[in-house]
């Protein structure tokens, strides 16, 4: 019987330079398939505005969970974290799993496995499934103004499910949602970051070149975006843009700055994950030089 491999997790901030490193780390190891957890590259229309692995270098090696949602899907990190689960375990069957990405929710829930939420009662569901929409969502409003904010109102059965385990539980669904089944895994994992001045001067350049690439006609195309995909950076302010409320300048100066905030969010996050071994990336440092010191750092210290 073959052995599995175990996976590699390569997390980072936003514009760190992620993808470069995942490939050198791919050709340097040998036998290694890349796997998508980033909440946006999943979705498929999108590839510019979320700096989606060019159809190029994901040539260089086999990649899964990319591009497979329409834009108008819905996808949380439950159901994130249960198609990674799967596309790691058919991997190491074959070869070793390298999860690449910057959402560290998804990747949390990869790694730690979300805590199992109340099950269904019969009886409540039924009570639910009679009453209108608008009931629903004033009452779930009402125990979870966090989770409400944050779902697609208008899809019954998000909002009827969400309502019921606030109510078995007695606790708001967003919260037992960011609960954890292993606080403390053993994992072969690495997160990537730059000097603050360094990261946000790459997101103000990534931006411009995004836009030159066609991220504008990228969006336009696309009329219709799930509440999940809709969260995506750029989205709302290209929108705008195209609405002729705003400028193209001003447009640009939105992104990066909605950018640079989630770069210093990622990088809140990521301290706390004692997990992911923290790999500072230098200005003079080749993404060949970064991987192999990844390897050889995740080497040391492997049980």
């Amino acid at each position: 019987m073959t052995s599995q491999h175990a996976p590699i997790y390569l997390a980072g901030q936003t514009g760190c330079g992620k993808t470069a490193v995942a490939l050198e780390i791919a050709k340097q190891l040998g036998g290694v398939e890349i796997i998508n957890a980033d909440a946006y590259q999943v979705y498929r229309g999108i590839e510019i505005l979320s700096a989606a692995p060019s159809a190029g270098e994901q040539e260089q090696c086999p990649h899964h969970l990319f591009g497979i949602l329409g834009p108008d899907e819905e996808c949380d990190a439950a159901t994130f974290a249960k198609m990674a689960k799967a596309a790691i375990e058919k991997v190491s069957n074959r070869a070793v799993p390298l999860v690449v990405g910057g959402s560290g929710l998804y990747l949390k829930a990869i790694t730690h496995g979300l805590a199992p939420t109340p099950k269904s009662e019969p009886e409540l569901r039924e009570k639910l499934d009679k009453r209108s929409l608008e009931s629903l969502i004033e009452e779930y409003e009402r125990l979870d103004p966090d989770g409400a904010a944050q779902t697609n109102l208008k899809n019954r059965r998000y909002v009827t499910r969400n309502l019921e385990i606030c109510l078995l539980s007695g606790r708001s669904a967003s919260e037992i949602k960011k609960e954890w089944e292993n606080n403390a895994p053993e994992l072969d994992a690495a997160y990537l970051f730059r000097d603050r001045e360094i990261i946000y001067e790459r997101i103000n350049q990534r931006t411009h070149a995004m836009i030159a690439a066609g991220a504008i006609a990228e969006i336009a195309a696309l009329p219709n975006f799930s509440a999940t995909a809709a969260k995506a950076i750029g989205i709302r302010e290209i929108k705008a843009h195209l609405a002729g409320e705003i400028t193209r300048n001003e447009m640009i100066e939105q992104i990066q700055q909605i950018t640079r905030r989630y770069a210093k969010r990622q990088a809140s996050w990521f301290k706390r994950e004692s997990a992911f071994q923290r790999v500072e990336i230098s200005t003079t440092e080749s993404p060949a030089e970064t991987a192999s010191r990844i390897l050889s750092e995740l080497e040391r210290t492997r049980p």
